[in-house]
């Protein structure tokens, strides 16, 4: 039981047990904040050590810890992930953008898609070298860059100026070449040698080939009918 007799309460003896003062009083109650206090601090670092070893892969450390290591905080493992994920990612995008393989219907007609940036793209070969197509109606030849014309062993040609919105490129048209996109071909295709696009394998189909063909398009499709 605890009295309240003035500041200066003592002990009473008569009671068979402690009286506490205010001063007493006070202190305990400071003391036992201060316990509290401290008991909610570790609490909070146990959780949050929990957590780290949960979702970071780190293991949990004593509340007076000093620096840990990268593989301690999860670091690592988190890195490793992220990589992963933005290395699938990378996969998917680049299968999602592969250009569409041209199809042929029962009737004959080369079929063409739209890609999402609004060209129409397929992939073709010029003398059995592998390239992407952008279909441009307003090229007059056929073009590829020099490094695609070596690999298909198209040497010679006519030097010549290729004029175009980045300006005038010296170059060669090589004639009597075979292009094909899908598995429609035709011979005898004069070809652009000097072509500068993003990657090496990409190449321009002009009307050196689409003059072979109708041309209609609607909105997602380019059809080629030969003529």
């Amino acid at each position: 039981m605890l009295a309240v007799r003035g500041d200066d309460a003592r002990p009473n003896k008569h009671s068979g047990g402690l009286t506490m003062g205010v001063e007493d009083r006070d202190w305990y109650r400071d003391a036992q904040r201060e316990r509290d206090k401290q008991r909610q601090l570790n609490e909070t670092r146990n959780k949050f050590a929990s957590f780290t070893s949960r979702h970071l892969g780190g293991k949990p450390a004593p509340a007076a810890s000093g620096l840990r290591s990268p593989r301690q905080t999860g670091l690592i493992p988190m890195l490793i992930f992220w990589f992963a994920v933005m290395g699938l990612l990378y996969a998917l995008m680049t299968h999602y953008l592969k250009p569409k393989a041209a199809l042929v219907t029962a009737t004959g007609d080369l079929v063409i898609e739209r890609a999402r940036d609004g060209h129409f793209y397929a992939p073709g070969m010029v003398n059995g070298q592998s390239v992407i197509f952008m279909v441009d109606t307003g090229a007059s030849l056929v073009s590829i860059s020099e490094p695609v014309a070596q690999a298909a062993a198209m040497v010679g040609g006519v030097p010549t100026t290729f004029h175009t919105a980045n300006g005038s490129h010296p170059g060669r048209v090589v004639d009597g070449v075979t292009v094909s996109v899908g598995p429609v071909r035709v011979s005898h295709v004069k070809v652009g040698v000097g072509l500068t696009m993003g990657e090496a394998n990409q190449a321009l189909l002009g009307q050196s080939f689409l003059s072979k063909f109708d041309i209609a398009m609607n909105q997602n499709q380019m059809v080629l009918r030969a003529r």
